[in-house]
């Protein structure tokens, strides 16, 4: 028998700011279900205080405590509920759903892309004023152009999509482009909302980045001086359990922490069978991972397990790349973070690297999100082209303004 939708996904909010919400999550499984919720709880700028995981191979249970981060977007609860209706597989007979191809269960299909046109003077703090009224409006974010004419003007150009799925409504399209006049009044010349033509493929987007920066970047990944490697310590148990692995992870908390250790398992095709994710203790977060391959099996080649802890603890220590380059005469911001096989980006990168950059009261001349491809894996890259022409508080030293972005996109 099937089951009503109204059960699948259950949302308790909580009845004082200082406690979590609840978000309950109950139907079949798929590969992958975790990572893909998890998602969704970050881009809706949620934390997740503790939350408990576990399936048959068929049906998962998974109950998340979450609670608003700082600087956060407002929570559409509502929304919030939908997305996560949406990359949950249908409540079909178990039987059925056996016999499913990938392709007719996979209800993660890319939406429609749109063009967000907004021209505008400028002023301190306006690419992030424009980001966040997206994200208030449960808008994703895909690929950016911000250009700066000589005449103190700036053309943003934002493809987005839609996690209401309501942008091909012409009262959607008014209303964005309302919140957007409102919130940037006299600042704002025109606002205009149409769908991206077929030629934007915003994964085919490359980012002409230099070789020097691209190494830098890419070519390996350095811990911290503040971060040891011992403060993410990844232990592997297979005594405890006859057919699972147990992974026991420890790592200094930090935002999207779990949403990163379920990426890699996603994308390292591991089934994590039972979950449980305890709250942050003095700064750490602590998670019980009972795992198995593909094939139902435990983890027992020491190679796989090794390849399987570094590939864990390069995402915990360092899941975003951050620096300040030179192109030509100018100063330029590059933000990197590795993109999931499917080919989605880590959410609110955009908007955590703008609120950084208008807190520290830095212009932005030009903004772009490209691709690039490694040997190893693909990559989301931010560039924002920085005026340093106007205010002393441009000429904050390099090594502050990466501190400073880094410091917002981790929620340190």
């Amino acid at each position: 028998m099937g089951m009503s939708w109204e059960d699948v996904v259950l949302i308790e909010r909580s009845k004082t700011s200082c406690d979590p919400s609840v978000v309950t999550v109950n139907c079949p499984d798929k590969a992958g279900l975790g990572c893909d919720l998890l998602r969704i709880v970050l881009e809706f700028g949620l934390y997740v205080t503790r939350g408990d995981f576990s399936t048959d191979g068929r049906w998962c249970y998974v109950v998340l405590w979450v609670v608003p981060r700082p600087n956060s977007v407002r929570v559409d609860w509502e929304s919030l509920k939908n997305r996560l209706l949406s990359c949950c597989p249908s409540c079909l007979p178990t039987f059925y759903l056996n016999h499913l191809s990938d392709s007719d269960s996979d209800s993660s299909k890319s939406p429609p892309l749109y063009l967000l046109k907004v021209f505008s003077l400028d002023r301190k703090g306006l690419i992030h004023d424009v980001t966040k009224v997206l994200c208030d409006l449960d808008l994703a974010i895909q690929r950016v152009k911000v250009t700066t004419t000589p005449d103190g003007k700036v053309l943003d150009l934002f493809f987005i999509t839609d996690g209401m799925e309501l942008l091909h409504t012409k009262i959607r399209r008014e209303e964005t482009c309302e919140h957007l006049s409102a919130v940037l009044g006299g600042c704002c010349i025109t606002c205009e909302l149409e769908v991206a033509g077929a030629e934007y493929d915003v994964q085919q987007v490359h980012s002409c980045i230099s070789e020097t920066v691209a190494q830098e970047l890419f070519g390996g990944y350095e811990v911290d001086v503040d971060r040891p490697q011992s403060e993410a310590s990844i232990t592997v148990d297979n005594l405890l359990s006859p057919t699972h692995t147990l992974l026991q992870i420890r790592c200094l908390d930090q935002k999207g922490l779990v949403y990163d250790i379920f990426k890699i398992s996603k994308d390292c095709n591991i089934r994590i069978v039972h979950g449980r994710i305890w709250s942050s203790d003095k700064g750490y977060r602590s998670l019980d991972l009972f795992i198995q391959k593909e094939d139902g099996k435990k983890i027992v080649d020491k190679d796989s397990q090794a390849l399987l802890c570094c590939r864990l603890k390069e995402e915990m220590l360092n899941p975003l790349r951050v620096m300040i380059t030179n192109r030509g005469p100018d100063t330029e911001l590059v933000v990197a973070n590795p993109v999931e096989l499917s080919g989605k980006g880590r959410p609110r990168v955009f908007y955590d690297a703008t609120l950084a950059l208008k807190t520290l009261g830095i212009c932005v001349f030009s903004a772009e999100i490209g691709r690039h491809s490694s040997s190893r894996r693909q990559w989301e890259v931010y560039r924002f082209l920085l005026d340093e022409s106007r205010g002393s508080s441009n000429r904050a030293k390099r090594d502050d303004v990466v501190e400073k972005v880094r410091r917002t996109l981790m929620g340190w």
